[in-house]
């Protein structure tokens, strides 16, 4: 390995003669005349102490940790050694010669890592450990050849192997993010946990914007660290002659067994849910194969069957209630459940069995899993498309299928993997089954259906973000669900529900004559006048959609704040998206007959020529306020004549170009 001794000493004696080497380099160009002859009687003393034939020092150049610079101890460059100018042509023809080796030598390395690479996505990690000690043998210093190798080492087990290939990583790269990751797997494999975590905070203290990586990968070796301290708890209770752990074992060879009635092994089942409920339970449970069971061929083929009978529905439930017992708040568990096959690939279809107990314990099952960060993860590994219109289907339903399937769906739709399924499946799926969960709402709903609606709300103004021809032919239902969200008595629902007309509407006029005639004007004004900011952005924003594409919504605008006092107090505001919207509002209505003149008497010209005269920062503020000026000052002169007195003039002749023709 290039670990042992003799190679680490090897490679700090070439590091000093580095720095020998540009001692002299530094003595030889010195101004200082006392300086330059004693660099060059040192020179004269190490070349004639230099020897060597020149094969080998190019052997050890292909070997070397470093592209270094040595000097050339030809005859020629004896005689020139006295002469300064001499001395260093021939340090740099030398110099040139290295790099030309150097550069042959990476070229070789790189096509040996490329094999490596496709060694290792092949799978042939053997192939591609071989290919990368090729490579290393070439380039002693390429960091990606010993990273490279310790990702294959790690593929292989072989940890001890890995970290010594992160090590010589760092020797050539000391902030080498990889090394460290890849380090602090293999320490977490050998059950070394405090260096795994002390690789994980170097690497975040390298780049601190790896903060996720680093949270999931200390999580991850919190979690490993758990599972070993549990199962060496788990085995001293059972060296102690534990009942339980009997019981369990027992129980599991009773259901292991073949040939048996299934009646027999529902009562084994429901027996071993009871034993394993608690900790220590659980994992004699995990530790005893208990997550094997479906091996068992009649009690696979009950949790598989399409059509049950009630024998195999029982055994079904007690399968199920054995699974939450062995899962209730344990991640490890939880992990090896999905991990089998059958499991995972049965879940969905228990879901669509017609059986309400199978769907009440499924959903429990699963609920487990969605509370907690890591157990959506396990269930965003499975395809949702299909789950999704299932737990919408059970949103429906009058009894406590529906809260189960709703915190489910309030729990998935934070997570972004969630989101990204919706998003591959929003023309078709996602979309139509949304707009139908938002229909009606009561006030009296339940805690859990409200959740799921806020949930469901935020999830759909991220998805809204792209317009498509499925948002233009549901933007009509859409907007008046929302619409009807506005009357509720949860702020975050009407939020939302806000939030989501604002980014609906600018895909659909038919949308925006539908909300007018629900009153969305008069309503969003009540919100500006009283809601809080990002109420307020929204509100804002959706009257900038109205009034862009209707002269009724300018008009109402116009009934409803007769002098404008909501646009003009949103035009002070700090935050400048509010600002621009409400200029662009302002320069809609502005178009209607009387619209200049009701502004007469107020600070309309000052607030406008301020953002138009560049105190917005964003361009498109400084365009808004310009328009609504222009707008103003060609409506009503009188305006003019304020701006002639603020000497704005010159600032509305750029403004100008901005006006429609």
């Amino acid at each position: 390995m290039l670990r042992d001794q003799d190679t680490e000493a090897d490679f700090q004696r070439f590091l000093r003669r580095v720095d020998d080497v540009t001692n002299l380099l530094q003595g030889l160009s010195s101004p200082d005349g006392a300086v330059r002859d004693k660099a060059i009687a040192e020179t004269e003393k190490r070349l004639q102490e230099q020897g060597g034939s020149r094969e080998e020092e190019e052997e050890e150049e292909s070997r070397t940790t470093l592209n270094r610079t040595l000097i050339n101890t030809s005859g020629s460059a004896r005689a020139e050694a006295v002469d300064a100018g001499g001395f260093l042509a021939a340090l740099e023809k030398d110099a040139k010669e290295r790099a030309q080796r150097r550069r042959r030598n990476e070229q070789l390395a790189n096509a040996l890592k490329e094999q490596g690479n496709e060694a290792f996505r092949a799978g042939d990690f053997a192939l591609a450990i071989q290919r990368y000690s090729q490579g290393l043998d070439r380039l002693r210093d390429k960091q990606e050849l010993y990273t490279n190798r310790a990702q294959a080492y790690l593929k292989l087990h072989e940890y001890e192997k890995a970290i010594s290939d992160c090590e010589w990583a760092l020797k050539c790269n000391k902030n080498c993010i990889k090394a460290y990751f890849l380090m602090g797997k293999a320490h977490l494999a050998l059950q070394h946990f405090p260096e795994s975590r002390q690789c994980y905070e170097k690497m975040l203290q390298i780049d601190p914007q790896k903060e996720n990586l680093f949270k999931e990968c200390v999580e991850e070796a919190r979690l490993e660290e758990k599972r070993l301290r549990e199962e060496q708890g788990a085995e001293r209770v059972a060296q102690a002659g534990s009942a339980a752990a009997a019981s369990i074992q027992e129980l599991l060879q009773r259901i292991s067994s073949p040939g048996q009635h299934l009646l027999y092994y529902t009562g084994a089942i429901r027996l071993l849910a009871e034993a394993v409920s608690s900790g220590s339970g659980q994992t004699f449970f995990r530790t005893n194969n208990g997550f094997s069971i479906l091996r068992n061929e009649t009690v696979r083929g009950a949790f598989c069957a399409e059509s049950r009978s009630p024998a195999e529905v029982e055994l079904c439930v007690s399968l199920l209630l054995l699974w939450r017992a062995a899962c209730a708040g344990n991640e490890e568990n939880q992990k090896l459940l999905l991990a089998q096959p059958a499991v995972s690939a049965q879940l969905a279809e228990l879901l669509c069995s017609g059986t309400p107990q199978i769907h009440r314990d499924t959903l429990a099952l699963i609920s487990l899993f969605s509370e907690h960060q890591r157990g959506r993860r396990l269930l965003l590994r499975q395809d949702l498309s299909r789950w999704l219109q299932i737990l919408l289907a059970f949103v429906k339903c009058t009894d406590a299928r529906a809260d189960s399937a709703m915190n489910i769906l309030s729990d998935l739709a934070g997570e972004q993997r969630f989101q990204a399924q919706c998003q591959a499946k929003f023309s078709t799926d996602v979309l139509p089954l949304f707009t139908q969960l938002l229909d009606g709402c009561p006030a009296g709903s339940s805690p859990g259906y409200l959740q799921c609606v806020f949930a469901v709300l935020g999830l759909m103004m991220n998805l809204l973000l792209e317009s498509n021809s499925t948002i233009q032919d549901l933007a009509v239902p859409i907007s008046g669900r929302c619409l009807a969200l506005l009357s509720h008595q949860d702020g975050r629902i009407v939020t939302r529900a806000i939030g989501v007309l604002s980014r609906v509407l600018p895909a659909s006029p038919s949308a925006v004559e539908e909300v007018l005639r629900g009153g969305v004007v008069k309503k969003m004004l009540k919100f500006l006048k009283a809601g809080g900011q990002l109420t307020c952005s929204y509100a804002i924003k959706t009257l900038a959609s109205c009034t862009q594409s209707s002269r009724r919504a300018q008009e109402e605008l116009l009934k409803w704040d007769k002098r404008f006092q909501v646009l003009l107090r949103l035009l002070e505001a700090g935050d400048e998206l509010l600002v621009g919207n409400a200029a662009f509002c302002l320069s809609q209505c502005l178009q209607v007959p009387g619209a200049a003149s009701a502004l007469l008497g107020s600070s309309v010209v000052q607030l406008l020529l301020r953002q138009a005269g560049g105190d917005a920062r964003r361009s498109s503020v400084q365009q808004n306020s310009a328009i609504a000026l222009g707008r103003l000052c060609v409506a009503e002169p009188r305006h003019l004549q304020q701006l002639r007195k603020l000497n704005g003039l010159a600032i509305l002749n750029s403004c100008m170009k901005y006006l429609p023709s």
